[in-house]
């Protein structure tokens, strides 16, 4: 499986959140009800896409043009980084050690790659999202990780879930889905198994 190809995942990075990151545009504010990037999404009980069923995202960014989140409950297992770093076709990186924790992060784009992780760490092309979590496209996060020079903590997804503009806004009208706070404990450390009873727990509002 292609893991992580730096310029397309940042190409796609860079259109989805384009508004946010040029200087002097801003984008149109989202409706005030729905999530903002570094909240969670959580599926309801009344979820009619079984894609989504149980489902918990992180999103990383959301105005009145579209959303941008990943799956973060939809655990794959857990890859050396020495494979995930091969799998890319980059050629091999020496002195590369450890393991990450690997998720299906979407259904669309499902070979690219995203490292969602904690903000202390930055390069040219990550992507802050709040001053909990941010986000970074390039294999090289997997090379500064490999060698106990990345970010405290993180995980690695395939995919993202994306939205055209209102369609996320009118599934939460339609009791899809609920809003919870962006907890970098439940981004990070709560049990996958646990995930989406700890997060409906935290729901800002019933449907």
């Amino acid at each position: 499986m292609p893991l992580l190809p730096a310029r397309r995942a940042c190409r796609i990075a860079c259109i989805l959140l384009l508004a946010a990151a040029l200087p002097g545009v801003v984008a149109p504010a989202a409706a005030t009800d729905a999530p903002r990037p570094g909240q969670l999404l959580i599926a309801s009980r009344s979820m009619g896409d079984p894609r989504f069923s149980e489902a918990v995202i992180l999103i990383l960014h959301h105005d009145a043009g579209g959303a941008f989140g990943i799956v973060i409950n939809r655990p794959i297992g857990e890859r050396s980084i020495k494979s995930l770093l091969a799998a890319t076709g980059e050629g091999k990186e020496a002195g590369v050690t450890g393991n990450l924790r690997v998720f299906a992060g979407g259904p669309v784009e499902p070979q690219l790659g995203f490292v969602i992780h904690t903000p202390d760490y930055r390069r040219k092309d990550t992507l802050t999202i709040d001053d909990e979590v941010a986000m970074t496209p390039d294999r090289a996060i997997l090379v500064d990780i490999g060698h106990r020079r990345g970010p405290r903590k993180s995980l690695i997804a395939f995919g993202y879930a994306g939205w055209a503009a209102g369609q996320l806004e009118a599934e939460i009208a339609d009791h899809a889905w609920y809003i919870a706070p962006g907890d970098p404990r439940l981004i990070f450390d709560t049990p996958r198994a646990e995930l989406w009873d700890e997060a409906m727990a935290r729901r800002l509002r019933e449907l």
